[in-house]
Order: structure tokens, then C-alpha cells, then sequence
């Protein structure tokens, strides 16, 4: 269920996905989300390609472009699939299409992140309720920056080295870049209380918002000014 439709339900109790409704005045569209159709900043191209049903694939990732009967036409609703079964029409939902870190071709999803994050929870026997991911140059190269909320005791190098290792290990785009182009990275960690805290000054506290698992541009700033000062 979303705000633009029923889009979609679980077919059985262990399903790993979930089967798109294709007869409930909804008409899908599905861009291949890639540098061919989105630009750095998630934003859809004006000349992106986009797939009817029949022409999807197995185990790549999409956004969706609905088309309804109550006036939507082309919503772009922001959500990132994977097809599981094109035949079934199942699917899983990856990320968002503002939520990913790819700035030397590193392809860094919000999927990728939340498996290293639920591997160090794991791994160190720790909570991780909330963290966001930040991109920038450094050193004529490019570096990433971790924020973790956690409450728990643990080493911050032993936790970044985890996850660093863990994202090699599934992401072969983050692996090779990181012997080349996004040279290093860094990591702090805070209590969850900051990021509840920010989320309550930007009005957005409570179940229906989501802590942005990517940090960039205004929100970037609003979020460094929020550290340094307290306020946004």
C-alpha cells in the first residue's frame, strides 16, 4: 500500500518479495536505474528510458513510474525495485532513487549499506538504530563518511573496517574503487538521541519518516550545521 495506490502484496507468509497488482487502474512504467537514466543526485533524466512489464529483467533494478485513474500520470514514486520472478511479477524493493552514494562509479545502494550495517550489529552484538552516508572530494580523490547512531560500546576502527570489508565483499563496484578513486573513509559515531533530535527540528519525527540513509545537498548542510551548532 502507498499513498498513489495499491501496488502490491505479500503472495505467501516466507515470500521474499512481493507480487505486483497489474489489474487495479494502476499502469507501470519502470526506468533502469543507472548513470544512463539518473543523474548523481538521484533526479530522473528528461530522456530516461522507460520498460512497460513485458520488458523487464531479472535481478536488475528499476524505478516506477505510475500512471492511475484517479490523475496521476508518470509519478515518479521514488521507491527502487528488483525483480525476482518477472514471470510472477514479483518483486523486491532495494532503496530509494535518492538514497544511494555513486560518486566515482562505486554504486553504493541503500541495500548494500543496510546489509554491512545489519552484519555489524552482528558481528559486535550492538544496536544500530539509525546511520546516513556522505560522499566528498579529499586529497584530489573521494571519500566517504559514515554517521552511526548507536548507544552501545564499540571501537569505531574495528566498526568501520567491518563494514568497509563486508561492502567490498557485495559490491564489486565499491571493491574496485576502493583501491583506486574513493581512497579513503571515515566514520563517527553518535547517540541516537542527535539523529531523533534532527529529525525532530526538520518536523519529521515519528514512523511515517525515514532518517535519509544518504546525505547531499541542503540536507548535507542542514546536517553539518546540526552538529556543529545544534540547530538547523
Amino acid at each position: 500500500m502507498s499513498s498513489e495506490g495499491f501496488i502490491g502484496y505479500k503472495m505467501k507468509e516466507h515470500a521474499l518479495g512481493m507480487q505486483l497488482i497489474t489489474n487495479n487502474n494502476i499502469f507501470f512504467e519502470f526506468v533502469p536505474f543507472d548513470s544512463n537514466n539518473f543523474d548523481a543526485d538521484g533526479n530522473v533524466k528528461p530522456d530516461a528510458e522507460a520498460l512497460l512489464i513485458d520488458e523487464v529483467e531479472y535481478g536488475k533494478d528499476y524505478a516506477i513510474l505510475l500512471n492511475t485513474n484517479a490523475g496521476s500520470w508518470r509519478y515518479l514514486i521514488g521507491d527502487t525495485i528488483r525483480f525476482l520472478n518477472v514471470e510472477k511479477c514479483e518483486v523486491v524493493i532495494t532503496g530509494r532513487t535518492k538514497h544511494f552514494l555513486s560518486l566515482v562509479g562505486e554504486h553504493l545502494s541503500v541495500e548494500n549499506m543496510n546489509c554491512a550495517i545489519e552484519k555489524a550489529n552482528n558481528h559486535f552484538n550492538i544496536s544500530i538504530p539509525e546511520y546516513t552516508v556522505t560522499g566528498f572530494p579529499y586529497k584530489n580523490y573521494f571519500a566517504h563518511k559514515w554517521y552511526i547512531a548507536t548507544d552501545d560500546n564499540v571501537d569505531p576502527n574495528e566498526l568501520l573496517k567491518f563494514i568497509d570489508d563486508t561492502l567490498k565483499a557485495i559490491n564489486d563496484d565499491y571493491a574496485t574503487e576502493r583501491t583506486s578513486a574513493l581512497s579513503d573513509i571515515f566514520i563517527e559515531i553518535l547517540p541516537e538521541e542527535k539523529f531523533l533530535k534532527f529529525m525532530e527540528l526538520r518536523g519529521k519525527l515519528g514512523s511515517q519518516n525515514k532518517f535519509p540513509r544518504v546525505m547531499k545537498g541542503n540536507m548535507l548542510e542542514n546536517w553539518d550545521k546540526f552538529l556543529a551548532t545544534g540547530k538547523i
